[in-house]
């Protein structure tokens, strides 16, 4: 007998009730002892007892991904090629694959529904995610990032955004291919990076920053002790064996416990660095990351969001200020004497990153920043360099 989408839909709701009425009595079950459990009651349940064995497969992965996972939305999870999901809402969802965003057919059964998926799935990996605490960041086994806000901050219904981790590391060579940088650019930005030129990387989200760090991160010489720091472990660096890698914690539900990234940078200065890479930086933290350039830690790296570079280093000013009580224009001077690069990555409207500009920080000339632009990119076809020889030379040449 086949059964209507609604019967199903209503079965289901019936078997992830009596599944949680098991778990009582279990503590903190496993994945594969949930799933006996799921095909337990399954078995036991005579409303699926005309169910054929496929749809009862189907059936008990659907309560699975419901209790565990992700539910109607785990497919996307589970497709390689789409690299971030959006959910709008319990009708809304949204996802990205090749650049571009694309709407799905795909549904929760209403707002309460994909409440009680996301609380669950937040809470599987202690994550508190409540009305008391309606904004949540998850970092995933696979390197994914998961961010939620629940009713009332967002009236429509819970918002649920997820960048996956492709496990993609593209290499220098894939990148000039793409277009994402020319050849005599990404020769000169590994100059800078064996030379120990500090480089920061700015763009909006979702722009290549964190890709392109962990490219530019292949350069850095193997004998070197390197500390990576990090809101939430994105990085990836191959070939250093003497690699630390630190990452924040939030605060418990008592309001303590927590390390962030400023009290990771003060940790790191005692741990011998040859290099600090610092994830992202966003607000106070950067006053921590401006002492760091100018305590000998040259060839550091770290990204942040901006619309230029000039920009970039205004902005962090405006951190550094508020976490520290310089004035401002000894921050500037301190920024210009520890930053040696600024590059800014873009992404089109069609969703191709590529590098829009590669500046060279100078001493600053009063109250203005004094940037020297090496390569800018003319409507995406490439970095072009607009500097002399002598220029590009001194700017990635060691200085010891």
């Amino acid at each position: 007998m086949n059964q209507s989408t609604f019967d199903i839909s209503e079965i289901k709701e019936k078997l992830i009730y009596y599944v949680l009425n098991a778990l009582r009595d279990e503590s903190d079950p496993s994945d594969d002892r949930l799933k006996e459990i799921i095909s337990e009651i399954i078995g036991m349940d005579s409303s699926t007892a005309t169910l054929p064995l496929e749809s009862k497969r189907e059936l008990a992965l659907s309560v699975f991904n419901s209790l565990r996972r992700l539910d109607v939305i785990e497919p996307l999870m589970e497709d390689p090629s789409i690299t971030e999901i959006m959910v709008n809402g319990p009708d809304k969802v949204f996802y990205e694959r090749g650049g571009k965003l694309h709407k799905t057919d795909i549904k929760f059964k209403d707002a309460d529904s994909l409440k009680t998926v996301i609380s669950c799935f937040f809470a599987n990996r202690n994550r508190p995610l409540n009305e008391a605490n309606p904004i949540s960041d998850l970092r995933l086994p696979d390197g994914s990032r998961a961010n939620c806000v629940l009713p009332p901050v967002a009236p429509d219904g819970p918002i649920v955004t997820i960048r996956k981790f492709t496990g993609i590391s593209h290499d220098i060579v894939t990148l000039i291919r793409q277009g994402f940088i020319s050849e005599e650019a990404a020769r000169f930005l590994c100059d800078c990076v064996r030379n120990k030129k500090t480089i920061f990387l700015c763009g909006g989200t979702g722009s290549g920053k964190t890709t392109f760090l962990n490219t530019l991160s292949g350069f850095i010489p193997s004998d070197e002790r390197v500390v990576t720091i990090e809101d939430s472990a994105e990085l990836n660096l191959q070939g250093i064996d003497n690699l630390v890698r630190m990452e924040a914690r939030l605060p418990g539900p008592d309001g303590s416990g927590e390390v962030n990234i400023g009290m990771m940078i003060r940790a790191a200065l005692r741990m011998r660095p040859d290099r600090i890479i610092v994830g992202e930086v966003r607000g106070s933290e950067s006053a921590d990351m401006m002492h760091a350039l100018n305590t000998g830690h040259r060839g550091s790296l770290s990204t942040g969001h901006a619309n230029s570079c000039i920009e970039m280093l205004e902005r962090l000013t405006g951190m550094v200020m508020a976490g520290s009580s310089l004035p401002y224009n000894a921050i500037m001077t301190q920024l210009s004497m520890g930053i040696d690069i600024i590059i800014h990555i873009t992404r089109d409207r069609n969703g191709k990153r590529y590098i829009d500009e590669i500046c060279s920080v100078l001493p600053a000339r009063g109250k203005d920043f004094n940037l020297l632009k090496l390569f800018i990119n003319d409507g995406g076809k490439g970095c072009e360099r607009v500097c002399t020889d002598s220029e590009l030379k001194d700017t990635c040449e060691y200085k010891g």
